[in-house]
């Protein structure tokens, strides 16, 4: 009895000093890995439309506020769009403001930030209609449904002087391509409308520094392939040689760098569909980096510039089961930005923007959350955690999380009995730092997050709260 009851104390003692042992290391990790590695992170919560979200589209204003359009499933297929305010995703305007359903949406934001949006407008006979919002409420641009004919496939880009031009696959002119801009009073065709030679399809717009309006299609009559055009002040005329790339292109998509150089990134039927980036270099369209650079088929490409001028590429990446990659291209070939498939499921309607400080965004109808929108961004910690205060306390403490185990969301609250800096971190079991909750101060009061990371794999996680002297670390189970 006496031995058995030794044998007793000496597991207790060796248990306890193993977990002082692992308490030691997991702080001593902590300590070491004060970095974070850089990823992709939602930006808000994933999925927050109200419903399915469809022709996804996304701008950044000047101050980094990104903003999302699209066809809103959960208000009447009309249009919503919705911006980030620093914790969450609010309604710009009512949501679903268009009179009827919609499709085919695109944002641009002028130079004072205001929000235009083109759509194919199913209360005016599916013609196109451009709206702004003033402030308070989404007004008309000129006319609605103002085009021809029914539209599909628009795109819209705003100039230096603050005029809207739109490109759209126009039904009143045998589906070619048509350019319209507002000049003030009403809408005017830029050149001839249905000024491409065939029928077009995936039409994007962009505009040079001097006002000079650029456009990409799937040109039928050249075998799918991609065609670029340019107005010159008087009539449409082609950049480089028409139907340029090597196979059928879906999804093609424009950007400009600073010296107003045309790259283009679509579906490169010539290279077993996968992604393909083109540039015009004075004389023809030469490749950037390898064709068909990505792992598998690249369906809904879109692709933006950096302050740096490099070129980044988001699409549906059928070598990673159908979910977002993004890849920029490092001068000397493509490499992938973050994880490759990095989001939660499925996308469809991706869309990319670049804000001043290089952080790419990107939206996407996410099959991963019933097919709502989410918007990411890549970067060393995720957009700032909503934190709600509850109560005023005491002392200082940490809770538990609740639930816990938890998928895919848990809330931590913490109490602080006067002002003070609150740094809330979570680790993994390595001491890596996966996500800043709070780092900043806060008057007394008791608070409460809502935590919640799709990107985050099954397994343990620990959350550390540190505020003042107080220090407390709690361990938190993920389970998918």
């Amino acid at each position: 009895m006496t031995n058995m009851l030794i044998d007793k104390i000496h597991i207790n003692k060796w248990e306890s000093i193993m977990k002082l042992i692992t308490t030691f290391l997991f702080f001593s990790f902590i300590c070491a890995h004060t970095a974070t590695a850089q990823q992709w992170w939602n930006v808000g919560s994933a999925g927050f439309s109200a419903g399915d979200a469809r022709f996804t589209s996304i701008a950044i204003d000047g101050s980094g506020t990104p903003f999302v359009v699209y066809r809103d499933g959960g208000n009447l297929n009309k249009i919503t769009v919705m911006k980030f305010e620093g914790s969450s995703w609010v309604n710009v305007g009512s949501a679903g403001f268009s009179d009827s359903s919609v499709q085919y949406t695109s944002i641009a934001l002028d130079g004072s930030g205001t929000p235009f949006v083109v759509y194919e407008d199913g209360g005016n006979s599916d013609k196109a209609t451009v709206m702004k919002f003033d402030g308070s409420s989404w007004v008309n641009v000129g006319s609605p449904g103002f085009s021809a004919g029914s539209v599909q496939y628009n795109s819209i880009a705003i100039d230096g002087n603050g005029t809207p031009f739109v490109v759209y696959r126009d039904a009143g002119n045998f589906d070619k391509a048509t350019v319209m801009k507002f000049d003030g009073s009403s809408w005017v065709n830029v050149g001839s409308p249905g000024f491409s030679a065939f029928s077009v399809q995936y039409n994007s717009i962009v505009i040079d520094s001097s006002g000079t309006p650029f456009v990409v299609y799937r040109d039928n009559g050249n075998s799918g392939n991609a065609t670029v055009m340019k107005f010159d002040g008087s009539s449409w005329v082609n950049v480089g040689s028409i139907g340029f790339s090597a196979g059928p292109a879906r999804y093609t998509s424009i950007a400009l760098d600073g010296n107003g150089t045309p790259f283009v990134a679509y579906r490169d039927g010539g290279n077993s569909g996968k992604a393909t980036v083109v540039k015009f270099d004075g004389n023809s369209w030469v490749n950037v980096g390898s064709p068909g650079f990505s792992a598998g088929t690249a369906d809904y490409t879109a692709i933006a510039l950096d302050g740096s001028e490099n070129p980044f590429v988001v699409y549906q990446d059928g070598g990673n089961s159908n979910n977002a990659t993004v890849k920029k291209f490092d001068g000397s070939s493509w490499v992938n930005v973050g994880s490759p498939g990095f989001s939660a499921g499925t996308v469809i309607y991706n869309s990319i923007a670049i804000d001043a400080s290089g952080t790419p965004f990107v939206a996407y109808h996410d099959g991963g959350n019933s097919g709502k929108a989410t918007v990411m961004n890549f970067g060393d910690t995720p957009v700032a955690v909503e934190i709600t205060k509850v109560g005023l306390p005491t002392e200082f403490s940490l809770s538990q999380n609740y639930p816990n185990p938890f998928n895919p969301s848990t809330s931590i609250e913490f109490s602080i009995p006067h002002e003070s800096f609150v740094d809330l971190k979570v680790f993994d079991v390595l001491g890596n730092e996966v996500v800043l909750l709070a780092n900043e101060s806060y008057p007394a009061g008791k608070y409460r997050t809502d935590f919640s990371n799709t990107n985050l794999t099954s397994g343990t996680y620990f959350y550390r709260l540190k505020a003042g002297n107080f220090i407390q670390t709690k361990k938190m189970i993920l389970l998918k």
